[in-house]
């Protein structure tokens, strides 16, 4: 957004000798010490960690309106500061009193300034830093990032994702399907696009904005994307080639505003699922599926046309049962999915605070038995009976025929009022492991016990209050450890963490056969 407020918020010397040393990546924030998620003032220059962290970024630009609130309105307008402040990672600066990212600069354009130094300091610092840590790689069989778990020496070798401008809905599902394992494998034994031949061999064939459609390739972008992300980089990665395609065939993500992460999580499967349908670099994608014993025909779910790996692993069918009330006549269908949206129920949607810890807590098994629960049809939904032929009231109730090999379960949280979408911003409780989807099945006599059980892969958390602002980010396990993914910073977080977030979108991947029989 056009922030009215850079004038009288960025003050500092773009060279200014009051920043820390070393990368502004890894600055300490002044009070808590700690260098997740840094925000320098662009008044001050004092760094501070951001509100995901401890929040002292925000409490800096509250306390030094205080003694502001004596003053005129008038004169409170014109001296207000402290109000602006840049992410030391991404560059990206916020206002607090806009409540929102800026896109414009001062006249003297300052904030680009600033934001070209942070650069050149980071450079700087890993420069300096590489020649000590070449000399680590070369005395050490490691080569990622080392630090202590458990009292011994473990291997990180996530990456991040650069933010280029309010994409952390990108990364955050960029970051999830990366640790869904058969998913993400399959994409990275792919074969790359092949290079053009004579002049412009060794160029890539979909950078030029001059060309057409037809060379672009998003599964490309993609697979790319996928195995940059667990090679062991400590730098994280830009995805801009992967986004430019999104731009490119997905109109409505172009341009830097907030957007919803499911909605992308839905446009990017169906447009991989099609450019697989259409096949890959010359390679049939049911030669490649055929290759992989896991992905068996009996596990696709074909959704517009023949399946692909987006379908075998995501696909499931549910079965749609809707009564007349008046003649008793029954109407089937069956819907293939790619994902479940679960409402939260209506008792559970009073905004809670950390304060609100009294009364029934929401749970998944709460969300899921919503959704499958018979429902009778209010008189907008009325349904055509064919025998009685006319609009009649009915009932409606779901099944699941098949489960899929991934279940995804998009909760709920933005609703449509008259005149803006608001945030249900109620905790759900739901499982680690050991989710049991045999109760909601069409037939569960014909499933074993262990085909219904699922251990959660990844969660995708919304923070903030609205779906076109807020923050995006992710946690995922990945060989036994939980990472909590923050654009271009990833930690190493645990359970406990993890069961306190108030998920948007969960993953949960079957259960193999020898695991064990923890149920919710």
């Amino acid at each position: 957004m056009e922030c009215p407020h850079l004038s009288s918020s960025v003050c500092i010397a773009p060279d200014s000798a009051k920043f820390p040393n070393g990368s502004p990546s890894s600055w300490c924030c002044s009070v808590c010490r700690s260098n997740k998620s840094p925000w320098v003032c662009l008044t001050c220059s004092s760094v501070h960690c951001g509100r995901y962290v401890n929040g002292h970024a925000k409490k800096h630009y509250e306390d030094a309106q205080i003694p502001l609130t004596n003053h005129k309105k008038s004169e409170k307008q014109d001296k207000v500061q402290h109000t602006v402040c840049m992410d030391c990672s991404s560059y990206s600066t916020y206002c607090y009193r806009c409540d929102d990212f800026v896109v414009n600069d001062t006249k003297l354009g300052l904030v680009q300034k600033v934001r070209e130094h942070l650069q050149n300091l980071e450079n700087s610092a890993f420069i300096a830093d590489r020649h000590r840590k070449r000399k680590l790689v070369e005395n050490s069989s490691l080569n990622s990032k080392l630090l202590k778990v458990n009292g011994s020496t473990a291997a990180i070798c996530a990456t991040g994702l650069r933010n280029l401008g309010n994409t952390c809905f990108m990364n955050a599902i960029l970051q999830s399907l990366s640790n869904i394992e058969q998913f993400c494998c399959y994409f990275k034994e792919l074969p790359a696009v092949e290079l053009r031949n004579g002049k412009t061999a060794g160029r890539r064939t979909y950078h030029t904005r001059s060309q057409g459609d037809n060379n672009v390739s998003l599964v490309e972008e993609f697979r790319k994307t996928l195995c940059a992300l667990w090679q062991g980089s400590q730098t994280a990665f830009s995805p801009e080639s992967l986004f430019y395609v999104v731009w490119k065939i997905m109109p409505n993500f172009r341009g830097y505003q907030q957007q919803d992460a499911h909605e992308f999580m839905r446009y990017l499967l169906d447009h991989l699922h099609l450019e697989l349908q259409d096949g890959f670099n010359g390679v049939s994608h049911s030669a490649i599926l055929q290759e992989n014993s896991t992905l068996s025909t009996s596990n696709k779910c074909c959704i517009n046309g023949s399946s692909t790996v987006v379908t075998a692993i995501f696909g499931g069918i549910l079965q749609n049962e809707v009564n007349c009330l008046i003649c008793g006549t029954e109407s089937r269908k069956f819907d293939p999915f790619l994902d479940l949206s679960l409402d939260i129920p209506s008792q559970f949607r009073s905004k809670r605070s950390k304060n609100q810890e009294n009364g029934p807590v929401c749970s998944l098994r709460d969300c899921l038995r919503s959704f499958t629960d018979l429902e009778e049809l209010d008189e907008t939904e009325l349904y055509m009976c064919h025998k009685c032929k006319k609009k009649q009231k009915s009932t409606k109730k779901f099944w699941i025929q098949k489960l899929p090999k991934v279940l995804c379960l998009h909760l709920k949280r933005f609703h449509w009022t008259a005149y803006l979408r608001n945030k249900v911003d109620t905790y759900v409780e739901f499982p680690l492991r050991g989710l049991d989807m045999k109760c909601y099945l069409l037939e569960p006599e014909n499933s074993g016990p262990e085909n219904c059980l699922y251990d959660l892969a990844a969660v995708v958390v919304h923070h903030g209050s609205g779906v076109g602002s807020g923050h995006y980010t992710a946690y995922a396990t990945h060989e036994g450890r939980w990472f909590h993914f923050n654009d271009s910073t990833v930690t190493l977080t645990d359970e406990e963490t993890v069961v306190k977030a108030k998920a948007y979108i969960l993953f949960y991947v079957e259960r193999q056969a020898k695991a064990g029989s923890d149920k919710l």
